[in-house]
């Protein structure tokens, strides 16, 4: 696809954030631009509000004008909070990703669950891409619940989680869920998945505990049909 844009000089554009650069490489796999949310894995304690953004040679400069001509400037603060994380994101990368295929393949085996969709399960559609680009995977993904589930059940199962909080961010400590439905603003393909869809964050929490924590929310998700 990059070689493709390129040869009809197109800038290609990547939001490695789900990755980032530990898990995928975007600049030898051929994209002009790669952003990341500093927000996320960078900073991992959920106390920090950046954006990054990284570029190859062709690019560069341009990139560096518009910097300086933008004076967007991080504060000192900030910059000590991404530095804190970068000496430990590596490891908290890949407690993520052991973390995420080890609730992957329980949530597999729920009677709740339609599918999950994490792209280092062959199941999932696109894995032998990933397979092929990626050297790892991170902390987030989703499942889909059987169609028989309602939004009031899963109102039922998420308002009352324990442990799981309810954010829209992720990355950091904590683990989140929340429901969502990109069927408005999907346009490259229409969203169908089958059941209503939650996304998962995973934290560093005790792996029990969350288990115990999901079980009992399923519980009262089968509560309300």
């Amino acid at each position: 696809m990059t070689q493709a844009a390129k040869k009809q000089g197109i800038a290609t554009i990547i939001d490695n954030t789900w990755a980032t650069p530990i898990f995928f490489r975007a600049h030898e796999h051929g994209c002009d631009l790669s952003l990341e949310a500093g927000t996320k894995y960078l900073g991992g304690h959920s106390d920090l509000l950046m954006g990054l953004v990284s570029a190859n040679d062709a690019w560069w400069p341009r990139l560096r004008k518009t910097y300086d001509l933008m004076a967007m400037l991080p504060g000192a603060e900030d910059c000590f909070l991404a530095l804190r994380g970068l000496r430990t994101m590596h490891l908290r990368l890949k407690e993520a990703e052991q973390r995420g295929l080890e609730m992957a393949h329980w949530l597999q085996a729920r009677p709740e669950v339609l599918k999950v969709l994490h792209p280092a399960l062959p199941e999932c559609p696109g894995h032998e891409i990933w397979k092929r680009d990626f050297t790892g995977s991170s902390g987030l993904f989703s499942l889909v619940l059987k169609p028989e589930f309602t939004k009031a059940g899963v109102a039922n199962m998420l308002d009352h989680m324990r442990i799981f909080a309810m954010g829209y961010s992720w990355g950091g400590f904590e683990s989140l869920i929340i429901p969502f439905n990109c069927a408005d603003y999907r346009t490259a393909t229409s969203w169908q998945p089958g059941g209503l869809t939650l996304r998962i964050q995973m934290g560093l929490e005790d792996m029990d505990d969350l288990k115990t924590d999901l079980a009992a929310g399923f519980d009262r998700l089968r509560a309300v049909r």
